[in-house]
This record gives structure tokens, sequence and C-alpha cells, in this order.
């Protein structure tokens, strides 16, 4: 779906959906496709499916960790993120928390409230790999440093600190 080099489809029906009147309390295990619509408390982990697809729509929200190869962010999730494969944050998407990943697409008007850290195609962000996941990823940015620089630069300071006249 994404990559024409891949020998692996994404699965683009979706399996199970968690609707905008739903709330779940408690982990949420799965394969295939899921959308998420409501909410769940707890972690969202995909099993065993490498084409497996986590979509959380601009009304889905997560309050937990979510693993899957596949994921289409639009809601709101407070938590980390891994992905083996790839991360879309649409534009209503709001992350607290770091997004893992292989390869990611971002659009204008996504929040990332966390780092964003790189993982290689061989270490696949899995439940039992997570302290070798967090080793082997690079945070490419830490946004709350970029934001207070910025906000800095706009109060006139320069890099020693020290206001400019």
């Amino acid at each position: 779906m994404w990559s024409k080099d891949k020998s692996t489809t994404v699965v683009e029906k979706i399996d199970t959906l968690i609707a905008a009147n739903v709330t779940i309390e408690g982990d949420v295990h799965f394969s295939g496709g899921i959308q998420i619509d409501g909410e769940i408390i707890g972690n969202v982990i995909a099993e065993g499916d490498e084409s497996a697809l986590v979509r959380i729509t601009d009304k889905g929200r997560v309050k937990g960790e979510i693993r899957g190869p596949n994921l289409i962010i639009n809601g709101h999730v407070i938590g980390d993120v891994h992905s083996t494969e790839h991360v879309e944050l649409a534009a209503k998407a709001i992350v607290t928390g770091n997004v893992h990943y292989n390869l990611i697409e971002m659009v204008m008007g996504a929040e990332v409230n966390g780092s964003l850290m790189h993982v290689s195609d061989n270490k696949p962000a899995g439940k039992d790999n997570t302290a070798d996941a967090e080793k082997s990823g690079k945070p490419i940015v830490d946004l709350a440093t970029i934001a207070n620089a910025s906000s800095s630069d706009k109060k006139g300071s320069n890099k020693s600190g020290s206001a400019t006249q």
C-alpha cells in the first residue's frame, strides 16, 4: 500500500471496530485490522501479523501503549507508540508519548508531545524487545527542546542565554 518494493501488503480491511460510543478498559490483542472510533483504556497490541493495521479515527482515543506494524493515527493517544513498519500521523493526530517507528509520515497539523525514535528494520519493537528497541532507537527530534528554543528565540535571547539589545 505504501511502498512498491515491499513484498508484504498492509491489511486494508477492518476486522474489528471499536464504535464511537464504546469504552474498553483493558488490553486489546488482535490480528488483522482494527479501527478505533471509541476509547480504549489499556494497551493495543497486534499479535503475529506483519500486515496488521491499527487505525484510530479523529474521534478515537487510546490511553495506553500501541504496538503494531502499521499504524494510522488521527485521534488522541496518551502513551508510547511502537511500529515496526509504517506510522502515519494524520492532521488531527495528538500523541502524548514517544513514537518508535521504522517509516513515518506526518501531515501538517499532527502533534507529537514526546520524542521520535527510529527503530531499524531488523529489530522488531515487540513486547519482549522493548529494552532493545529503546537502546537501538535514535532520538531524531526532542520536540520539547525545539519548542523551548523557538520560544526563547522569540524573546530575543542569544545562545549564551543573555538578552539581546
